[in-house]
């Protein structure tokens, strides 16, 4: 027998633990070396755990759901075995775990057989609950116990649990719980699921954004005819050379790093009692994805093409959906875009991304009526939003920033002679 350790990936510095997602192989089954096992969830990335070597999952020493740190042994592969040749090793936890240590983390309920198996959001509604592991049954693939599972239960009343006994001598006020399970409500049911770390940690940062930065919001509109005629006229000679469509998120960027060049403090950011202005511009595109926002970030976005951002923007694009940004894309950036606009938006007042010092908020292109030279007329205007750090952007610069970046969209021709 030889065995190989499976161990949790280096993680970031600012990252201490992890969640396990979900295995994606079986004790007892083969596995292919560099074959990915299981996804870990940190607060900022989901990380790919590949097997080290090939041969057979022997042991799994940490089920879904288990928060672990960086080289944690979380798995065990016989490199000598062959799959089904022997019983696979008990794929859970050690059964002798210390019962504070099953108390303190919900995960340790989980358990990894074919059958009773609870997913890690349908575990920590039954510990919340005070359900034994295996008094749920399954309705999912290969029996295991899922959420829906798991409220079924609770509002059925068989799933009420018989009071707990209290021993002699043992003080008798027992502190009320909150449910995790709601009650049957009929037609207003409920359900309690836990953040991820990433929505966790977003949602942290935006609380840190508002309580330590002055935030204060500047409105301009721009005329997008200017940038919808040009991008008419080269759209289809553009995509048959560059193999990628011109959108408008690459004149919002050269529009911005623009307007950068021209205020430097926009680009700043606030160190303790300086201010760091940066010579470079690394531009950050917000993007949602399935598992929360995420901000990665266009390196020297000063010396990228129209062709570079677009072919930039869609690789973020795809990795984002398939869960596969990484830390380095996400690390850093001196100025953000917020494209409310893809979902229809009109208007917002962005938060500021820290360290950051500004951000700038895009919303949809509508035809609106505007005044030109004494008569209306119809235009396809946007709002922009620039949101700012007032306590080292005075609303002047703010102010005429954000002109900059509407004269440059209404003039494309800027962007080509940096005027």
């Amino acid at each position: 027998m030889a065995i190989v350790e499976v161990k949790v990936p280096q993680l970031s510095e600012s990252v201490a633990e992890a969640t396990l997602l979900q295995w994606k192989k079986k004790a007892g089954e083969a596995v292919a070396a560099d074959e990915i096992l299981i996804e870990i969830e940190t607060d900022k990335v989901v990380l790919e755990c590949p097997a080290p070597a090939g041969g057979v999952l022997v042991e799994i020493v940490q089920g879904d759901g288990a928060t672990v740190a960086a080289d944690q042994v979380i798995a065990k592969i016989d490199t000598a075995a062959v799959a089904g040749a022997a019983a696979p090793v008990a794929a859970a936890a050690p059964a002798a775990a210390a019962p504070a240590q099953a108390a303190a983390a919900p995960a340790a309920a989980v358990s990894t057989s074919k059958a009773g198996v609870a997913m890690p959001a349908a575990a920590k509604l039954m510990a919340d609950a005070g359900m034994a592991p295996g008094s749920v049954a399954g309705t999912g693939k290969d029996g295991r116990v899922t959420k829906g599972d798991v409220l079924a239960a609770a509002s059925a009343p068989k799933a009420v649990a018989a009071p707990v006994a209290i021993p002699t001598g043992a003080p008798t006020k027992v502190l009320p719980q909150v449910p995790t399970v709601a009650p049957d409500l009929g037609d207003r049911p409920e359900e309690r699921v836990p953040m991820t770390r990433l929505r966790a940690r977003v949602a942290e940062r935006l609380l840190q954004s508002q309580a330590t930065n002055a935030i204060l919001t500047t409105f301009n509109e721009v005329n997008m005819a200017p940038v919808m005629e040009m991008r008419k006229k080269f759209q289809e000679k553009f995509e048959k050379e560059h193999g990628v469509k011109l959108g408008f998120m690459s004149f919002f960027v050269k529009a911005a790093v623009h307007a950068l060049k021209k205020y430097p403090v926009l680009n700043a950011s606030v160190d303790g009692n300086d201010i760091v202005y940066h010579g470079y511009f690394d531009i950050g595109i917000a993007v949602g994805s399935p598992r929360g926002l995420v901000v990665p970030i266009l390196r020297n976005a000063d010396q990228m093409s129209f062709a570079d951002i677009e072919k930039k923007i869609a690789e973020f694009g795809q990795k984002a959906r398939d869960g596969k940004i990484g830390l380095d894309d996400l690390t850093g950036g001196t100025f953000s875009i917020s494209n409310g606009g893809t979902f229809g938006s009109m208007l917002s007042t962005p938060i500021i991304n820290p360290p950051q010092s500004a951000i700038l908020g895009v919303h949809a292109t509508k035809d609106r009526a505007v005044v030109e030279n004494g008569q209306i007329v119809i235009r396809p205007m946007n709002y922009l939003a620039m949101s700012y750090d007032h306590r080292i952007i005075d609303g002047r610069e703010a102010v005429l920033g954000l002109v900059a970046m509407k004269e440059a969209l209404e003039d494309p021709a800027r962007l080509l002679f940096d005027i």
